[in-house]
């Protein structure tokens, strides 16, 4: 049986591109592998009728691939991508107390990535696990990503993870998939997402922007190198770096303002009109959104890995290298300072009196941050910290690199809204097709499953400011 495989690359720097397309026809087999250059990929196998149907349905996926750029290649003579992973030394606390763990859950690898929200808590580590917890310390559910979590990042509903691969899932329904693709020269330091648009900092202090479509939208680089920091806001992009803090503005790249922090900055969190900055000589910084003005800066011992705030500002929170934890008012009074109990807080969140963080030795940590369990902890009265295990029959979730068919209707299932991707230009696009939307704007949906003139299936669609619509819960294909 003759094989015949045809070996595609998409390689456009400036457009942030570097994919392969594989085709492998074998018989009536057809195997298509596609992902990252330097990653194994994922991949999709058919079976036709006859060698012929075979034949014409590769060609016709060949010739796709290279109407929108792709051309044939040597496999092996790209790299593959470079990935930084975060070096955080931890050394034991000085403080004369423990902080009041209320519960810990070791995930079994350093972890950055946390998010903690009205319903569950959320961790990231890098073997590439993302748990879900509740707010009481029961594990709910496990992600298994293909590589290690950079950081976990929130956009109203949805919760994305981006990772070591290059790739920025989404975790908002039960099967994950890959809702952006970094460029392979970009090594990824950390990530947010505002309406839909991905702003990504990296080692050599580029800041770079992919709107909705998984497409280049702008990118600059920023004075010092190392950007551990970026957050965005209706207004700005606000970059961290080895340099101080620079905002640009949000929809044309143009800089806003550069502030020198005192020293290189090594984390960054922000509120409504200010952003924090924390930093290896032992400060947190609080900065002017408007202005870029230092308005507060917070002393901790040791160089600061994180920090986090109270709505409002009204408290500030950090974590030092030195494995304690700091908590401040808002003109920069230290309040109190306690050990951890376990490692260096590499990223931190507060809620509701709590202070989850996440550990150099894997873990996430829920204190009690309420100044009644705090004073208690100063006198050296700390409650017995709960062990987190893993459930038994846990449901463990992964990427989705397919859709389920569902049978043909004439309308969506009750609730649900039909859309059709569609050929716009060269490129694949997403539209509405069920009554009540507007045609004309596009539909935010994975690329690894569309297909043109096939239509699916949606829980809901969401609407937002910039003039897209967002997929919210399980996808279906129609046949």
């Amino acid at each position: 049986m003759q094989c015949a495989k045809t070996y595609l690359e998409l390689s456009q720097d400036g457009a942030g591109a570097h994919k392969f397309y594989e085709v492998t026809v074998e018989g009536t087999v057809v195997s298509v592998r596609y992902g990252r250059i330097g990653a194994a990929g994922q991949a999709q196998t058919s079976t036709f009728p006859t060698e012929a149907k075979a034949q014409a349905a590769a060609s016709k996926k060949i010739g796709e691939k290279i109407r929108k750029g792709y051309a044939p290649a040597i496999q092996g003579q790209r790299q593959a991508r470079a990935v930084t992973r975060r070096q955080a030394t931890s050394t034991p606390s000085t403080a004369r107390a423990v902080a009041p763990v209320l519960w810990r859950f070791r995930t079994g690898s350093a972890a950055f990535g946390i998010h903690i929200d009205e319903d569950r808590c959320w961790v990231g580590n890098q073997a590439g696990d993302v748990y879900t917890l509740s707010h009481g310390g029961d594990v709910l559910a496990r992600y298994s990503l293909p590589d290690g979590v950079k950081c976990l990042v929130a956009d109203d509903f949805w919760i994305y993870a981006g990772c070591d691969d290059g790739k920025v899932y989404d975790l908002s329904s039960k099967l994950p998939f890959a809702a952006y693709d970094i460029a392979a020269e970009v090594d990824i330091f950390w990530l947010d997402i505002r309406e839909g648009v991905l702003n990504v900092s990296d080692r050599d202090g580029g800041l770079t922007v992919i709107d909705h479509e998984d497409e280049h939208q702008w990118a600059r680089r920023s004075a010092g190198e190392h950007g551990w920091m970026v957050r965005a806001d209706d207004r700005a992009v606000y970059h961290g770096h080895g340099r101080g803090v620079t905002a640009y503005e949000r929809g044309g790249a143009r800089e806003l303002w550069h502030t020198p922090t005192d020293g290189g900055v090594l984390f960054g969190w922000q509120e409504d009109a200010s952003v924090y900055a924390g930093t290896h000589k032992h400060v947190v910084q609080r900065l002017s959104k408007t202005t870029g003005a230092v308005e507060s800066t917070y002393r901790c011992d040791t160089a600061v890995y994180s920090c986090a705030t109270a709505p409002g500002g009204r408290y500030v929170f950090a974590g030092d290298s030195a494995s304690s934890v700091y908590c401040f008012d808002a003109d920069g009074t230290r309040l109190w300072k306690l050990g951890t109990g376990g490692g260096s807080a590499l990223s931190m969140q507060y809620r509701d009196d709590k202070l989850y963080m996440v550990t150099t030795d894997g873990s996430l940590v829920c204190v009690d941050a309420s100044t009644t369990a705090v004073t208690a902890a100063q006198q050296g009265t700390v409650p017995v910290a709960m062990d987190v295990k893993l459930a038994a029959a846990m449901p463990t979730y992964t990427p989705a690199t397919t859709v389920r068919t569902v049978e043909a209707v004439s309308s969506a299932p009750a609730g649900g809204v039909v859309v059709e991707c569609v050929q716009e230009g060269g490129r694949m696009r997403v539209h509405v097709v069920s009554d009540g939307y507007e045609p004309s704007w596009n539909v935010q949906f994975p690329r690894g499953i569309r297909e043109v003139g096939t239509r699916y299936v949606v829980e809901s669609l969401h609407p937002t400011t910039s003039g897209f619509y967002r997929v919210r819960g399980e996808i279906k294909r129609l046949l």
